[in-house]
């Protein structure tokens, strides 16, 4: 047996402080030690761990408690003592922190002031004149029990290695709810923020010791009054916050949180918060590379669009979203908020950036890779000479194509002409005073024409 006692110093700041903002519950703190053993108890003041089986993992002992120092989840520096059984590593951890020396002889030259079970009968066992722990381990037992019980003396044993020792694991809990009391009302909603970053910090814990990726997470706080100005009250406010992909870190949730609070008047003061997760998904982290091409600068599409969105309010902001459809017109969509997606007939182009990062995500959803990004809200009929030659400012000289596409023949929405789906042939034509465009010949299957009628010609794209 091999055990490990942590202890997190006390906060050198005021309440409010910096460090005070971000430190995690001690049950969350529990949770990041199970990414080191099963076996994790808090014990008083202390997180006792055993770890013998997972030694030969981590390198040894030091090799151990350098890691726990190098991930430690707080603002604060931990303290660390180690030995064989659990009370020892307890006992040895509260004289380190209380700067005295280690005695030589443990555990019989402990001090009495060091075990848990002996703190309740100090007055008297110093009257005895007793102050280690083998001083009191050499009382004879039956005496000792009748007048002191059964505690001291089975802490007694399990420091000497006569008795087992146990201890009520911490496991994870299938969904993180933690509650947290205000220290004092609270009248604004931003001022919750301080309360809240605690309680995602232990979200944050939570997360990655059961490998997840939050998705949906809900705050939600207790009003103070029951009535006001004559008006019944509900008795809790809450806000629910989404996001497009899973999430672990946690400085775009409080963002997104906190452009929400601010949009947001209290109903009465707050004197109690709750965190809750509301919906979860896999955590699947991102491949590291050192290829100058995959190292991406500032913020994912979606993060800007969930932040915008939380300051202008919902339905304010459009996300486009690619679709699986052949037709121009019916590739990409757009996303309310965090809605479903609605389909978008005559797409605006994407900006540069966000179009080449779309693109990058799902290239297959190109029709072609010459095809242009600046599409018309409506595709312009064409004129055509008796030669069968389309014009656009005058004649057009066809430079690639025909690329041909039918397609949407299933479909029956406003997205195709008539519900009768596209069949066009595509191409890329030029002339001195339109420049690059791009058209289309529309068949006659799609016309719902005779098989010898003329075929019309659309413009539906421009290049740059």
């Amino acid at each position: 047996m091999y055990w490990i006692a942590l202890q997190w110093l006390p906060e050198a700041e005021p309440p409010g402080g910096a460090l005070a903002d971000t430190m995690p519950s001690p049950q969350a703190l529990g949770w990041w030690a199970l990414q080191f053993t099963p076996r994790v108890a808090w014990v008083d003041e202390a997180l006792l761990l055993e770890v013998s089986t997972s030694l030969r993992l981590w390198g040894g002992p030091q090799a151990l408690l350098r890691r726990m120092h190098a991930s430690n989840p707080a603002p604060v520096t931990i303290q660390s003592a180690q030995a064989a059984i659990g009370v020892i590593a307890l006992a040895l951890l509260r004289l380190r922190v209380q700067g005295q020396p280690i005695p030589s002889g443990c555990p019989a030259a402990l001090p009495l002031h060091t075990l848990s079970a002996a703190r309740a009968h100090l007055p008297l066992l110093a009257r005895l004149g007793l102050r280690t722990w083998g001083e009191v381990h050499a009382l004879p037992r039956g005496p000792m029990v009748r007048r002191f019980g059964t505690g001291l003396r089975r802490a007694l044993d399990i420091a000497w290695g006569l008795a087992p020792e146990g201890h009520r694991w911490l496991t994870l809990p299938e969904v993180f709810d933690q509650q947290l009391e205000l220290p004092a009302r609270v009248g604004d909603a931003p001022a919750l923020m301080w309360a809240a970053n605690r309680l995602l910090a232990s979200l944050r814990l939570w997360l990655r010791a059961r490998q997840l990726g939050v998705l949906a997470f809900e705050l939600e706080w207790r009003l103070d009054l029951k009535r006001l100005n004559g008006g019944a009250l509900p008795s809790t406010q809450s806000l629910v916050i989404r996001t497009a992909e899973p999430a672990q870190a946690m400085a775009h949730l409080r963002r997104l949180l906190a452009e929400r609070l601010a949009r947001t008047p209290l109903l009465a003061p707050a004197v109690h918060l709750r965190l809750r997760s509301v919906d979860t998904a896999p955590w699947a982290a991102e491949a590291a590379s050192f290829l100058p091409e995959d190292q991406r600068a500032g913020d994912a599409l979606h993060v800007f669009v969930e932040r915008v969105g939380a300051r202008l309010g919902p339905g304010s902001v459009l996300a486009p979203t690619l679709r699986a459809d052949h037709r121009p017109e019916c590739m990409q969509g757009w996303r309310v908020g965090q809605g479903a997606v609605r389909p978008a007939p005559h797409p605006r182009p994407l900006p540069k950036g966000a179009g080449e990062q779309s693109r990058r995500a799902s290239p297959t959803c190109l029709v072609d890779a010459l095809a242009p990004t600046w599409l018309l809200r409506e595709p312009l009929p064409l004129g055509v000479q008796p030669d069968g030659q389309p014009c656009h400012h005058g004649p057009l000289r066809l430079l690639a194509g025909p690329h041909r596409i039918e397609t949407g023949w299933w479909c029956a929405d406003d997205s195709a002409s008539e519900g009768s789906g596209a069949a066009r042939d595509y191409y890329i034509a030029q002339n001195a005073a339109a420049g690059l465009l791009w058209i289309y010949r529309e068949r006659a299957t799609a016309a719902r024409q005779g098989a010898n009628a003329t075929p019309r010609w659309f413009l539906q794209g421009l290049y740059a």
